[in-house]
């Protein structure tokens, strides 16, 4: 993870924190998070990364190198920079806990703080919810298009930046997948670690079998061979005839691994290959290229592929790299604030989301209401820091993660499939009625 610097943020927060300062507007403020709406290839979103978002408040510090860099950049006053030195988070925060299922509109998390500390965290708690909430989104896709298939996150080197491959790692693991390629994310997450093997181990052989068998005798537990080196049928031939051996070493073949071709057409010729040799219990892995519109097309087809490992396409969200988030200020000193610019209206005052149920217990739609109106359904928001301490309880990643998993079995069908549909979302009367009230006030 990298540096966690209170200077990892956009310059005009600390220009808005040197202007409040200089006119004492340091009153209660409340911020909250949310997405304005929903691609058209998105029909929900998936939370993750509060975990983050808390660390990062509660370490949020200016140290001695930053204040002096501050200084010497000539960008602020010196009493200013000075008074920097003591600053902290004491302020709450409300939010809905990670693998918690969210639609438009709805905010995912609220921060109530005095004016400059809400507005200073803007950047880095918007950078932390809204990318691991891509990602989880997007690996649940996944997750729906192959269930009860292995799915391990292949996307270190392809991901932008160290960062994002190890939360990318993180958000996918919380959304379902079973593991990650990334070592680094093992050890910080506790995800299980998956390897196989390259082609360039099988070209510095002179032969396949060669390869494989030096292999094995090093790496034998959960032993993957990659077989589509020169000739995918041939490779698996070559296992086939290898397993006996090694199991006559101890050592187990768990799993062949196809990373190009027509995968289809090979796992069927590679399950015929291995059962025909009397090895049914050698699964097939499957990479390359992959996405859960292909994993969906796969399964479908009936290839008898046991799990998948997907890369570029899972930590970069390459259908959708961004989402429409926000943070927003909603009320200030005591009154409700609402902005009213042109497609980015906002709705004001304090917020809770509550949850209906169908009587099958599958998702029927949420209200976005006014915190203190009582309405029916589950209250989605929940406090998380009080006066800048943490409260106890925070969900954990195991936690988190057998959340999603319910959730995700929340969802009603026309959301499981990979097609847009919606859940309803309502605005209370409440809520309507204090957004009218303040666009008269001020002449809208």
């Amino acid at each position: 993870m990298i540096e966690q610097s209170p200077l990892l943020t956009d310059a005009y927060e600390l220009s808005m924190l040197e202007a409040y300062r200089a006119h004492g507007m340091a009153d209660v403020a409340v911020f909250e998070l949310f997405f304005r709406k929903l691609p058209p290839q998105r029909g929900f979103l998936l939370v993750a990364g509060l975990a983050q978002a808390v660390a990062y408040l509660q370490e949020l510090r200016f140290g001695a190198q930053e204040l002096e860099w501050l200084a010497a950049s000539g960008l602020f006053a010196a009493d200013f920079v000075a008074s920097l030195a003591g600053f902290r988070f004491t302020g709450d925060v409300d939010a809905m806990p990670e693998g918690t299922l969210v639609f438009a509109d709805e905010p995912v998390l609220r921060v109530t703080a005095p004016l400059p500390q809400a507005q200073l965290v803007e950047t880095r708690l918007l950078n932390l919810i809204h990318f691991q909430t891509v990602i989880a989104s997007k690996a649940a896709r996944v997750v729906l298009a192959a269930p009860g298939r292995q799915l391990v996150d292949f996307g270190l080197r392809r991901a932008h930046g160290a960062e994002a491959g190890l939360l990318a790692a993180r958000a996918s693991y919380l959304a379902g997948f079973g593991g990650t390629a990334t070592l680094q994310a093992s050890r910080a997450f506790g995800i299980p670690a998956v390897g196989t093997m390259a082609h360039s181990f099988v070209q510095a052989h002179d032969d396949e079998a060669t390869a494989f068998a030096r292999f094995a005798q090093v790496r034998p537990r959960a032993l993957t061979l990659l077989i589509d080196t020169y000739d995918t049928e041939r490779g698996a031939g070559i296992v086939a005839a290898l397993a006996p051996r090694l199991a006559a070493e101890g050592i187990t073949v768990s799993a062949v691994r196809l990373d190009s071709g027509d995968l289809a057409a090979h796992a069927c010729a590679v399950r015929a290959i291995l059962d025909h040799a009397g090895q049914p219990n050698i699964h097939i892995f499957a990479s390359g290229g992959l996405d859960e519109y292909s994993v969906q097309a796969l399964c479908a087809a009936g290839a008898p592929i046991d799990g998948f490992g997907i890369g570029t396409a899972l930590t970069t969200s390459s259908d959708v790299p961004a989402l429409d988030c926000a943070y927003k200020l909603q009320e200030y000193a005591g009154k409700p604030r609402r902005k009213h610019s042109e497609g980015k209206a906002t709705w004001p005052g304090r917020k809770q989301v509550y949850r209906r149920y169908a009587p099958d217990g599958a998702i029927a739609g949420d209200i976005v209401a006014l915190r203190d109106e009582q309405m029916p359904g589950e209250p989605l928001l929940h406090p998380v820091i009080r006066g800048g301490k943490v409260l106890p309880g925070l969900p954990g990643l195991a936690e988190a993660r057998a959340r999603a998993a319910a959730a995700l079995a929340q969802l009603p069908a026309p959301l499981r499939r990979l097609e847009a549909a919606a859940v309803p979302v309502e605005i209370s009367p409440g809520l309507r009625a204090l957004a009218a009230r303040l666009d008269q006030e001020m002449g809208l």
